[in-house]
């Protein structure tokens, strides 16, 4: 206090200086309401996006105030008295956000129950036999069995499914058996609980049922089906954007491994459909306990083939995704052998996507139309595809000379890629000094006087924008060139071997969108298959 060894000093700021600290000001009050008001706006958002949210919420209040009124009451509460509380826990434990994960919930809770309830009337009964001095090792070595044999069932694989049951056997046991122990009367105390179990379940079965019903067999139905359109639009979005890329604008390394691409909504949507396999196995096994309902209306619907489709859709997704890799690579093809492709990979692209719809579709009508005349669209596109690239892959690496085609009549493709060929063979030409200074004379001979220099210097930006679009990987080795000014002994076959390697990232996009074509097939035996199960109806009928 007085500098005094071990002592310590207490500042407090004067009134000037503790009206600006952060949290005591006017302006510090007021600024918390921006951050409420973003809260509230993400809520709003949240339900919005969908409203089974809220029916589900409102759904559990509505089922809990019902079992409470049991309470709440006089008449009701001298009959079933302080047990209606598990018809309270049964509701807030059992109510799900669908009707086949509560059917499934109350199976277990309903069986566990009666387990337990009869296992503790048998052990009581014996333990009362037994005596006073061991009833309570009866009952306490009954309960270590319960808690280790139920423990270890539910850890076996085929009894996972149900391991809410076992829960249920565990925690019901106990208290049962426990408060009759102490009672004295452990059939009448595991009575009680089992007939306030069933009110409990009875009354979410029946709120969730009868109240905006949300089934799990819909919700599978619509995702699958939202599956097949995010991978047909995430499709098209990459090769579209992979055909008009000029090379000029790329990503930085950090946000493409972080997969931020902000101008690609599909393929967020894509990358999801990849993650779905725990949710249509989730919903699948839900929807089993469901009644027949809406659109399907038949016993023993097969919603297991959902999964299988799911999983041979996400096999065709995984070659979505890999475009996108090429898409955002480092090493890239020249854009103007990109574009000679242009009208083969557009055609491959748009037929496969108009494929993947018509399966979403079929599955959202529930109706079977033929797909031989697609299929053969599809088919014959890839078959143009392969042969461009079979007929013209001396073009993907420029140590190879092109073939000898003198005798045979030259077609609009073939004239493209010896121009192209050439091009990439003598990339060197555009860097040459003297061919630079002509150009150079001659762009200056037709800007017309009174040009400001600007304009001129954007034309030779763009120029050289231009002509590094050849030589778009790595970015390192055209800026060191650059810097040189001229080719060198050591830079030309370096040049030469990152221009084959950059040509065959071409290759590469053209073999996995043709890999692509090809799970198609196997994507429309297994639509086919669920159609036959599910007993769609015939297009037309």
């Amino acid at each position: 206090m007085n500098g005094k060894k071990g002592s310590f000093a207490i500042n407090i700021p004067p009134e000037a200086t503790r009206s600006k600290l952060p949290g005591t000001s006017k302006e510090g009050s007021i600024g918390a309401f921006p951050s409420s008001k973003a809260w509230i706006w993400s809520v709003w958002e949240f339900a919005k996006e969908d409203s089974n949210r809220v029916k589900f919420a409102l759904k559990v209040g509505l089922a809990v105030l019902l079992v409470s009124l049991l309470i709440l009451f006089r008449a009701p509460y001298d009959i079933f008295g302080t047990n209606i509380i598990w018809s309270i826990l049964t509701v807030a434990i059992m109510f799900e956000y669908t009707v086949g994960a509560t059917f499934n919930r109350g199976f277990n809770r309903a069986l566990g129950s009666l387990l337990a309830g009869v296992l503790a009337i048998a052990v009581a009964q014996l333990a009362i036999q037994s005596g006073r001095v061991a009833e309570p090792i009866i009952i306490g070595i009954s309960i270590f069995l319960i808690g280790s044999i139920t423990s270890f069932m539910k850890l076996w694989p085929s009894l996972v499914p149900y391991e809410y049951g076992f829960r249920v056997i565990l925690f019901t046991y106990c208290l049962i058996i426990v408060s009759g122990y102490r009672m004295g009367n452990p059939i009448t105390t595991a009575m009680d609980r089992l007939y306030s179990i069933a009110i409990g379940g009875f009354v979410a079965v029946l709120v969730n049922v009868f109240v905006f019903p949300i089934w799990a067999g819909e919700q599978l139905h619509k995702e699958l089906v939202n599956s097949f359109n995010s991978v047909a639009d995430s499709l098209e979005e990459c090769v579209k954007k992979y055909l008009e890329d000029e090379g000029l604008d790329h990503p930085e390394f950090s946000k493409t491994v972080m997969d931020e691409f902000p101008d690609e909504p599909n393929y967020r949507r894509c990358k999801s459909t990849l993650n779905s396999s725990a949710k249509l196995e989730s919903l699948a096994n839900s929807a089993k306990w469901e009644p027949p309902h809406g659109r399907f209306r038949h016993f023993f619907y097969p919603w297991s083939e959902y999964v299988k489709v799911g999983a041979v859709l996400r096999y065709c997704a995984y070659e979505v995704m890999a475009l996108h890799g090429v898409l955002h690579s480092e090493i890239q093809a020249p854009y103007n052998l990109r574009f000679t492709f242009y009208s083969e990979i557009q055609e491959a692209t748009t037929h496969a996507a108009e494929l993947v719809r018509s399966l979403g579709k079929d599955i959202s009508t529930m109706k079977r139309s033929l797909k031989t005349s697609l299929l053969k669209k599809v088919h014959s596109s890839t078959e143009r595809l392969q042969r461009a690239i079979d007929m013209h892959s001396y073009l993907l690496t420029s140590n190879l000379d092109p073939p000898d085609n003198s005798s045979k009549p030259l077609t609009r493709l073939s004239v493209t890629f010896s121009t192209t060929q050439y091009d990439l063979s003598n990339p060197l030409t555009e860097f040459d000094s003297n061919s630079v200074e002509k150009n150079g004379s001659q762009i200056n001979l037709n800007v017309p006087p009174g040009t400001p220099p600007q304009q001129t210097e954007s034309y030779h930006e763009m120029m050289r924008k231009q002509s590094r679009r050849l030589h778009s990987w790595p970015s390192r080795e055209v800026d060191a060139f650059e810097e040189e000014g001229g080719p060198s002994t050591d830079f030309l076959p370096r040049m030469k071997a990152l221009e084959s390697t950059a040509a065959l990232s071409l290759a590469n996009f053209t073999s996995l969108l043709i890999e692509f074509v090809a799970r198609l097939d196997h994507l429309v035996e297994a639509v086919d298959e669920l159609s036959n199960m599910a007993k769609f109806n015939h297009e037309g009928v």
